[in-house]
């Protein structure tokens, strides 16, 4: 065996960063995917989320229903961001996700407080996130001490040693704040964005390194044929993953299932479509199934950490809120959870919907564009 030389050494050390020097894709994902974990779990992971939306329906406008929505907007978890009109208009913002609250002050609550009795205040939350709405309403206990201190003044002093009122949580859609009511409906849309994106864009990258693109440039197939070629079997993958998910989290995690499941079958295939038309995308650009797995991941953590997956939406900085509604894991998400658990209709959904849509020309676009019948 030949002794050790550091001249042979050094010539495969410079030879090893002469080759890293060319395949710049590989290096940039090297730099980046750090880069983006630091950037997103230290601004954009917050599991205290404030700043809430909440809407307030007032049906006994008083002094005192001022005072406590001055309250709500000063304990810094509420921001009331629409009044509505009736119990019916705040009980649809709160169904579609418009807001996380909805607060409602009833009929003679000022009446009632004056005459010594502890009216009631409806608080309605959307639990189907118990952490994004758990750590707000624990403030209301002391909310209704402080409410109405400044009010309770001559004959009303002496109530000052108690609550003024008695507020009545009612959490919708997961009352028990079971996490796997939202963790697991969920995983639909993981799992399917790691596996669809991941096959497919190896898909291509395969053909190139087992040398068998050729055999695709001699077919007299035009660029939208080929692509709907490769990713229609992984449409039917997509399916049979999201059904198996759907029977465990039935029978096994006992999630409600109130809305119509023909309804979440439909909206699965177009987020399946979505995701299977990016990981195309991915193929015309990677070199080899590596640097297509490198891209896969640089997709998948957003995906997961600014979806609302793991941790609260209405947690994280504007900016990290701006770039999760471009990603199509987190409008899925929404239409997942608004069916199974709120039995949301195509109105309800429609707003999620579209962005699907429009992520999926606009990535089918690219892919078209693209692709090359050359080898080159």
């Amino acid at each position: 065996m030949n002794a050790l030389s550091f001249r042979r050494l050094f010539a495969i050390l410079m030879k090893e960063f002469i080759q890293m020097r060319r395949d710049r894709m590989t290096f940039a994902l090297m730099i980046g995917v750090p880069v983006m974990q630091l950037l997103l779990f230290g601004f954009a992971i917050n599991t205290d989320p404030r700043h809430l939306p909440t809407v307030v329906h007032i049906a006994d406008d008083s002094a005192y229903a001022r005072s406590i929505g001055a309250a709500l907007k000063n304990s810094e978890y509420f921001d009331i961001v629409a009044t509505a009109r009736t119990p019916q208009e705040a009980e649809r913002m709160l169904d579609e996700g418009e807001v996380a609250f909805a607060i409602t002050v009833p009929v003679n609550f000022a009446r009632d407080l004056v005459r010594g009795e502890s009216p009631q205040l409806l608080i309605q939350a959307d639990a189907s996130d118990p952490a994004a709405s758990s750590i707000a309403l624990a403030t209301i206990s002391e909310l209704a001490e402080s409410a109405l201190k400044d009010d309770l003044v001559g004959p009303l002093a002496s109530r000052g040693n108690k609550p003024a009122f008695t507020a009545v949580i009612h959490r919708r859609y997961n009352p028990e704040g079971i996490t796997q009511y939202n963790i697991v409906p969920g995983l639909i849309a993981v799992i399917l964005t790691m596996t669809m994106v991941m096959v497919t864009a190896m898909a291509m990258t395969r053909e190139r390194e087992k040398g068998t693109f050729e055999n695709l440039l001699a077919m007299p197939a035009n660029p939208f044929e080929v692509m709907i070629g490769k990713i229609t079997p992984y449409v039917v993958v997509g399916y049979i993953q999201a059904t198996l998910i759907i029977i465990g989290a039935r029978f096994v995690f006992d999630v409600p299932m109130i809305g119509s499941l023909t309804l979440l079958a439909g909206t699965t295939g177009l987020f399946i479509a979505a995701n299977l038309a990016l990981g195309f995308t991915f193929s015309t650009i990677a070199k080899s199934q590596l640097q297509a797995m490198q891209m896969t991941v640089f997709f998948l953590l957003p995906s997961i950490l600014l979806s609302g997956f793991m941790f609260p939406f209405r947690g994280m900085p504007n900016w990290a809120q701006w770039a999760g509604e471009t990603l199509p894991n987190t409008h899925f998400l929404r239409i997942v959870r608004g069916i199974l658990l709120k039995g949301n209709g195509p109105t309800e959904i429609w707003p999620h919907v579209w962005p699907l849509l429009v992520f999926l020309v606009v990535v089918g676009s690219v892919a078209l564009v693209r692709y090359r019948r050359t080898l080159d």
